[in-house]
């Protein structure tokens, strides 16, 4: 029981802290250079926004679109309506004298399967793919485009500031959780490839897109597949997007339920680069950066029942401190959950709440992913 509890404890700091450390130490070893280009050479880049009822939005982010910084000759716009029932397509008509263009796809048949059919069409040799709410950093184009002047880059993921409704900087519920994803990418694309991209913001070699099944989620298998041609991904941190948090933590947790499951299912369907064999250094990024974090709610739950019976029945005083310890925690974690004020102890208490609901979320991001559920589709908060 010592050793399967001490196992639960390791996977838990490996997730969230030792698999970074491991990164720093590999870079150090095996560092792989990709630096933006500095001969003033761009792409073509067609800019793919996917709405879905974003009436409230989409005018905003065409706006956006409109004035970054980027060769109106080289930028195309593409809006992708997936059916949408409100007044999106008609406030984007509105802009198609710009140059703007609206396809429309009916049937709200999902965002991947509408990419299925825009990229092919799109001009653009690179493709930068986008969210209505999404608003891009005046440069986040040029700085996305200058990376792939090394051929061995099939794709940029840039990164998401998240800000309150109010309109000042916050950290939503998920937003440790969001700070060490970027981390990781960060070292990871230092060493090799980045697992999986930032859904807002990430651009692609046209030429490597290949088709996806509808329940895909886009921001992860598109990069696989672009890996398993034998090229890499990159995190461009000076290209950024800022959007709106969910609002509630409700909404946070919904998206991180529905993430999980269609990141579990993608990883399954691509089992193939989990081939050490094969794919050595990204296979060790995908377990390492993925399914160890998917393991951590059941890590979480084993180390609390080991550490309960250990205590029990030896009373060493180190079994008794780390369970302590782990009450102390779940106890932050419930009184914020109820807004019990805590006065010195509200920060730590509201760490203890972004950790257990992302577990939780993930948890039922499980049960979901076993029952089959494939969110091919689904309507924003927004």
């Amino acid at each position: 029981m010592t050793t399967a509890f001490w196992v639960a404890v390791l996977v838990v700091f490996y997730a969230y802290a030792g698999y970074p450390l491991v990164l720093v130490v590999l870079g150090l070893f095996r560092l792989k250079k990709s630096a933006p280009s500095s001969n003033g050479d761009l792409p073509r880049v067609s800019l793919l926004i996917s709405a879905y009822n974003e009436a409230g939005a989409i005018e905003d982010k065409l706006a956006n679109s409109i004035s970054l910084d980027y060769p109106g000759e080289l930028l195309e716009i593409v809006v992708i309506s997936d059916g949408s029932l409100d007044a999106t397509d008609n406030i984007v008509r509105k802009y198609e004298k710009t140059g703007v263009i609206l396809k429309r796809y009916e049937g709200h048949i999902g965002k991947t399967a509408c990419l299925n059919r825009a990229v092919p069409e799109a001009r653009g040799d690179i493709i930068v793919f986008s969210d209505a709410n999404s608003h891009y950093d005046r440069n986040a184009l040029r700085h996305l485009a200058a990376r792939f002047s090394d051929d061995k880059i099939g794709w940029v993921t840039g990164r998401t500031e998240y800000v309150s409704e109010a309109g000042d900087a916050a950290v939503s519920s998920a937003g440790l959780y969001t700070r060490i994803e970027r981390l990781t990418k960060a070292l990871e694309g230092r060493i090799g490839s980045c697992v999986g991209a930032d859904g807002a913001i990430f651009a692609i070699r046209k030429s490597l897109y290949l088709p996806l099944n509808d329940y895909d989620i886009n921001d992860f298998v598109i990069p696989a597949k672009i890996v398993e041609q034998g090229f890499r991904g990159v995190l461009a941190q000076e290209a950024f997007c800022l959007e709106r948090s969910a609002g509630s933590v409700a909404g946070e947790f919904r998206r991180h339920v529905r993430i999980t499951a269609r990141s579990l299912r993608a990883i399954f369907t691509h089992a193939g680069l989990l081939n050490p064999f094969k794919y050595p250094l990204f296979s060790f990024e995908l377990v390492s950066h993925k399914l160890m974090r998917f393991l951590v709610p059941f890590a979480l739950f084993l180390a609390f029942l080991l550490n309960v019976l250990i205590a029990a029945a030896t009373g060493e005083p180190v079994y008794i401190a780390t369970l302590s310890l782990q009450v102390f925690f779940y106890v932050l974690w419930l009184a914020d959950s109820f807004g019990l004020p805590l006065s010195f102890l509200t920060r730590p208490s509201r760490l203890a709440h972004t950790f257990c609901t992302v577990n939780l979320a993930i948890f039922i991001g499980w049960i979901k992913f076993f029952r089959g559920e494939k969110f091919t589709t689904w309507a924003t908060g927004r």
